[in-house]
């Protein structure tokens, strides 16, 4: 089978490349903005044509939250508006998207028939993505994550790691919980869809296993990385004074993954474990 990676020089992206060399059974095309728009329609027709794509898989994304809310025009045409693009070029689909569609108010952890009500225009454009390939493609799998980090690109590992060897005192919010999510782990997971010998379209939730708070989060990080001369110290929301709200509760229930495909997720903390010795490598 024939598969074209879209977004592949981020994180995400980046994992699927990695792990592409160790499944030979399937040719895989990477591109990004440069070589492919995926908001101009001729030109992915031409491209899926051109190639015999089969499987289309979406790893880009408009992702900075609080740059969402000033130009919500362009997130939406590279979160939503390309997945009607996407969608229907007759081949199958496997987007992610994010937690961000919940309002973040919940106390317990979502499930995919739960009802949404994004807050922010980044999870208004996501979910928005989401309605406008399930109109066109009913081949499609949604794949809904959060917290991603890896040892790819810019992202909170490596953002709490270099402020951790910068300043002596560091203040993280502890009343935002969710699952550090390590792309790698969700890469396997996408491979795990593209080589099940049935295909099952749909919405899942996939992060690692477990839960935190970004205060946690950094905690483990810095044991990680062997930084001890920087105070970390908890501090709500509020003190942080953010630009774009974030969710309280993120946390994403992903029982209807693990029994559709049959896998054992990994738990947050072994996948930071595997990101970090990488990073310290």
């Amino acid at each position: 089978m024939n598969i074209l990676v879209t977004g592949s020089n981020g994180q995400l992206g980046n994992e699927m490349r990695v792990l592409s060399e160790t499944h030979p059974k399937h040719r895989y095309f990477f591109t990004d903005v440069q070589e492919l728009d995926i908001t101009d329609k001729a030109a992915v027709s031409a491209y899926v044509e051109a190639n015999a794509i089969e499987l289309i898989v979406n790893c880009a994304a408009y992702t900075n939250v609080d740059k969402a809310e000033e130009d919500e025009v362009t997130a939406m045409k590279i979160n939503a508006e390309a997945l009607s693009v996407l969608g229907s070029q007759g081949v199958k689909v496997i987007h992610v998207s994010t937690d961000y569609v919940f309002s973040g108010d919940e106390h317990v952890p979502c499930r995919e028939s739960d009802p949404v009500a994004p807050r922010t225009a980044y999870g208004r454009t996501k979910y928005e993505g989401e309605k406008r390939l399930l109109a066109v493609c009913s081949e499609a799998v949604i794949l809904r994550t959060a917290w991603l980090y890896s040892s790819f690109g810019n992202n909170f590992v490596k953002t709490m790691i270099k402020l951790g060897k910068e300043k002596e005192r560091l203040g993280v919010v502890f009343d935002q919980i969710g699952t550090p999510t390590y792309a790698a782990d969700l890469a396997a997971a996408i491979f795990t869809v593209i080589e099940s010998p049935v295909w099952r379209p749909g919405v899942y939730h996939f992060t690692n296993e477990g839960v935190c708070s970004w205060y946690d989060f950094t905690l483990a990080i810095h044991e990680l990385a062997g930084i001890t001369t920087c105070k970390v110290t908890p501090i709500l929301s509020e003190e942080y004074q953010y630009k774009t709200p974030r969710p309280h509760y993120s946390v994403l229930d992903k029982s209807k993954f693990k029994k559709t495909f049959g896998v054992e997720i990994p738990y947050w903390l072994d996948g930071l474990k595997r990101c970090m010795g990488k990073l310290n490598s």
